[in-house]
């Protein structure tokens, strides 16, 4: 199976297993600048489970739009479990959605440092039920590979981790 037929796979279950449930996704991206989505919607009949995204590529959206603490990106940084688990938070107010999941990393080939070297990730999932998160889990990664590589292993995991936590409720 190839790279991008799994992906599809992915989000194609992820939309049976929100369909079945009457639920909505959204993403809140920046290091894979809109995969996410464009995964999700490569998917015939997505518009009945994703209504939309954010593409936070710049720290100044990830605080206006998704409402990250400016502090927190200054004191962790924009690749940090506390932004990553906050712009999945934001999204969900945002988009009104049942589910979403967030990417923060360093793609590269530039920008990696020794605490943060490139292909280092941070995706987040949450789950809410109205108005407020009801279960935010984060976790890192360090994938290899050139730029796209690192951007299409990110989709994956975040596609694979979301679909998760989707299965994880059962069906009304």
């Amino acid at each position: 199976m190839t790279e991008n037929s799994e992906i599809f796979q992915l989000a194609q279950s992820l939309g049976e297993e929100l369909e079945k449930r009457g639920w909505h996704v959204t993403a809140a991206e920046s290091c894979t600048g809109g995969g996410i989505a464009a995964a999700i919607t490569s998917v015939p009949g997505a518009s009945n489970w994703f209504e939309g995204s954010v593409v936070s590529y710049a720290n100044r959206i990830k605080r206006d739009m998704l409402r990250v603490s400016g502090e927190d990106l200054e004191t962790f940084g924009a690749v940090s479990e506390q932004v990553a688990r906050q712009m999945a938070s934001g999204a969900l107010a945002l988009m009104d959605a049942n589910v979403a999941v967030a990417v923060s990393g360093i793609a590269g080939p530039d920008g990696g440092t020794e605490e943060k070297p490139v292909g280092t990730v941070w995706i987040a999932w949450a789950h809410s039920e109205g108005q407020e998160p009801v279960d935010i889990d984060a976790k890192r990664f360090h994938f290899g590979g050139d730029r796209a590589a690192v951007q299409r292993q990110t989709v994956a995991e975040a596609l694979k981790g979301i679909l998760e936590l989707v299965r994880a409720h059962p069906v009304p």
